[in-house]
């Protein structure tokens, strides 16, 4: 170590967890270690949920292979979204630490709370049951986990205790005890989903996706016509925890689903993509109200044997640390797309690769098919490696992708040109969830120790 670097580690050393900011963080050394939910709702196997633990680190002899499990201690919770309890938003503050993820179950309810001070055998450290959920907050199906810079931990929550709809957000303090509801009140929400927040410029924005009874028997296209899914994104005043602004995406923005600031947290530029319209959605402040304004649309593909023209399914999307790239994952049609943002109100595809889907124009990876299609998103903090699993809900799986409780997920390593764009299946890399000790497991989100693209705020 150089002296110069010596003292940058001196000057750091006494920060809280996560980085100074998003360069800061571009910086940082490469993951070594990965983690993703895996589930066994509806494949007939009645093991419980787990958080697999995954060698990411190309020098290692156990590299591509889950080094770790960690069960969870019931069957049935269909883990979801997990988060953590500290990230870039407590940088200041050094008597908080990264070490514990929150690993919900959006179908029992129950949030499960792992210590993973041993970043390689995290271990279960307490279990909050549902019936303490329901009993002090009225609220069930956890969702989106995000660290807040006060120490609490908040989780946006997609039905209230009979599974009806809108939800709200539930609120843990440092000890991970019920603190109650952020929102002062939920009227003008229709449904919930995912949420971002920005402090600088007094914001939280939340989307829709439906009611817990609604989604959890699969997807019906006749409850879209009757209006059981949204269609609408929340605007939040983040100091008073109201809602000040809510603006209807109509026909052409169904189901929004995952929303994403810029990281730098002076910008007021993010982004949400319509899952169901097929199409991304680019906000900005000015006078100060929020605008919207469509700026991607992906055209429904014609497939043999479909009733209707096959919309691509945006599912999952994230943005680049340095606000360069968007990529996000077409769950049907098969494939995952990076475009360049520097212009947010003209997205321009600089690459795509194909990872499964329903049009047949995927290939085999070490000799593994692609069964289902690219889902969740996870990219390394230097924007060069990101990572995919292909399951999206279990319910859903076995509906449009019934292959994946046979066959279990894959987890597979995309190449990123962040210099002049374009996308690259990694050869030496595939995790066959298919081969697990308990039997085929779906994978789902996906997190490492030091922080990532999609749980680090800055404040």
């Amino acid at each position: 170590m150089t002296d110069e670097h010596a003292m940058h580690h001196e000057d750091h050393s006494h920060y809280g967890p996560g980085y100074a900011s998003p360069e800061e963080a571009m910086k940082a050394e490469p993951e070594k270690v990965l983690y993703s939910i895996a589930l066994y709702g509806g494949t007939g196997i009645e093991e419980p949920d787990y958080l697999a633990t995954i060698d990411v680190d190309p020098a290692s002899p156990t590299y591509a292979q889950v080094i770790y499990r960690t069960p969870m201690p019931n069957v049935g919770d269909e883990l979801h979204h997990f988060g953590w309890n500290a990230c870039s938003s407590c940088h200041e503050d050094e008597s908080k630490s990264r070490s514990f993820l929150i690993l919900p179950g959006n179908l029992s309810s129950r949030i499960h709370i792992v210590d993973v001070s041993d970043e390689r055998a995290p271990k279960l450290h307490k279990v909050i049951e549902p019936e303490e959920v329901k009993e002090k907050a009225n609220l069930t199906a956890p969702h989106t986990v995000h660290c807040l810079a006060d120490g609490h931990v908040m989780i946006s929550m997609l039905g209230d205790k009979e599974g009806n709809a809108p939800g709200g957000f539930l609120l843990l303090d440092e000890e991970f005890n019920i603190a109650g509801r952020w929102e002062h009140k939920n009227e003008g929400m229709h449904y919930n989903y995912d949420f971002w927040y920005q402090p600088r410029h007094n914001v939280m924005v939340s989307s829709e996706w439906a009611a817990p009874n609604t989604y959890t028997k699969g997807f019906d296209l006749d409850d879209v016509a009757i209006g059981k899914y949204g269609h609408h994104l929340h605007f939040w005043d983040w100091e008073k925890h109201e809602l000040v602004q809510s603006v209807d995406l109509g026909e052409e923005g169904l189901i929004p689903l995952e929303v994403r600031f810029h990281h730098n947290p002076d910008s007021t530029n993010g982004f949400v993509g319509a899952a169901l319209s097929s199409n991304m959605w680019h906000w900005h402040k000015s006078n100060g109200q929020w605008h919207l304004e469509k700026v991607l649309d992906i055209p429904s593909v014609e497939v043999e044997g479909w009733p209707i023209p096959v919309p691509s399914l945006i599912t999952d999307f994230l943005v680049s640390m340095d606000d360069k790239y968007v990529y996000l994952s077409n769950w049907l049609h098969g494939d995952i797309r990076q475009y360049d943002i520097s212009d947010a109100s003209h997205p321009r595809l600089t690459g795509q690769v194909w990872c499964g889907g329903l049009l047949g124009k995927s290939g085999n990876i070490q000799g593994h098919k692609l069964n289902g299609g690219p889902q969740m998103l996870q990219l390394s903090l230097d924007g060069k490696r990101l990572y995919v699993t292909n399951s999206l809900y279990s319910t859903w799986d076995n509906q449009f992708y019934p292959d994946i409780a046979q066959t279990g997920s894959y987890l597979l390593q995309i190449d990123c040109d962040t210099q002049n764009g374009g996308l690259k299946i990694n050869e030496n890399f595939y995790v066959d969830f298919g081969k697990e000790p308990a039997g085929p497991a779906r994978a789902h989100e996906m997190r490492y120790p030091g922080g990532d693209c999609t749980s680090d705020i800055w404040v």
